[in-house]
């Protein structure tokens, strides 16, 4: 960026910063995900998948070359593999529904990823989700059933594969969860990009067709796009709450509605948007309410500390 722009985005409040940086990068996504869709209709998705990840990689090689191994270092190499093999089943599935469904429609069923995230939370981590977020939990589902409609609408059973992607990115967000807890954010992302790389290249192998021109554009395009757009979500979430900025990313659909249909023509049903709204209200409200208890939780052990301070500090002489 020009050096009066960067200056300019800098006086802006902290949390506009967030927000922008997440519409941004949610805007790269829906990008990303027309590029897949141009390149699945020529290429197996195997390939797709594995040209994903490896421009990826790519586009993150300078920075290993600055940081170094040694800013690589972990003790949680299996870890790292199994959000990888995690977060490659759900990248996979993900691209499966992007080609094969209205893609407005697949964003909308793929906004389910807090929802099930809140369900892991509870039964894997351990975590107290009160009754208001399972209240939201639940009526997250009812807008996916007002957008699938069983036994009413024109259901497929394509129509639960980004269902399926949100329930394995909700694993992936409970891996990465554990993972913070040592590792940083670069490391993370290294790791997944490595692996991910690495595990797709096999299967990609067996089913390899040479790409024309526009679609080596497309493949290049969308692994760039996918990496800057996931890096503009870290930076957004190191510098703002998630539950302040995190609300921006239910923007992929409108910009995916209007991708699709000045590319290939897709108008989205009614349906649609009213599930899909229903499903982004209730992952902002389990979003805002993580939010006031993580602050509750805050306030409480700073209480504590500031009490136990104090009676741990030298008594004065009466």
């Amino acid at each position: 960026m020009p050096v009066s722009s960067t200056t300019a985005f800098k006086n802006i409040p902290v949390p506009i910063q967030g927000a922008l940086l997440v519409v941004i990068a949610t805007f790269g996504f829906s990008v990303m995900n027309l590029f897949v869709r141009i390149a699945s209709e020529e290429l197996p998705l195997f390939q797709v998948t594995f040209f994903r990840n490896f421009f990826a990689f790519a586009f993150m090689f300078p920075w290993l070359l600055k940081v170094g191994f040694s800013g690589i270092k972990t003790d949680r190499l299996k870890l790292h593999f199994i959000r990888s093999a995690v977060g490659i089943s759900a990248m996979l599935i993900w691209f499966a529904s992007v080609s094969w469904l209205p893609m407005a429609q697949a964003v909308a069923l793929n906004f389910t990823v807090p929802l099930f995230a809140t369900i892991g939370a509870a039964l894997i981590l351990k975590e107290d989700v009160k009754l208001r977020r399972w209240g939201a939990t639940t009526m997250g589902f009812v807008g996916v059933l007002v957008i699938i409609r069983p036994g009413v609408g024109e259901f497929s059973l394509l129509m639960l594969l980004p269902i399926l992607a949100a329930l394995l990115m909700a694993g992936s967000v409970m891996v990465v969860k554990t993972l913070t807890k040592t590792e940083s954010a670069s490391v993370t992302v290294f790791y997944t990009t490595l692996f991910m790389t690495l595990i797709s290249f096999g299967p990609a192998v067996m089913v390899w067709q040479w790409p024309s021109a526009d679609v080596w554009a497309a493949v290049i395009g969308l692994g760039i796009i996918g990496a800057i757009s996931n890096l503009l979500i870290t930076k957004a979430l190191a510098i703002a709450d998630a539950s302040a900025v995190m609300p921006f990313d239910y923007a992929r659909l409108p910009f995916m509605a209007l991708m699709a249909f000045m590319v290939f023509g897709e108008v989205p049903d009614f349906w649609t948007w009213v599930g899909g709204i229903i499903i982004a209200g209730s992952a902002i409200y389990i979003a805002h309410r993580e939010a006031k208890i993580r602050k509750r939780a805050d306030e409480k052990k700073s209480t504590r500390d500031t009490i136990k301070a104090a009676s741990d500090a030298p008594q004065g002489t009466p």
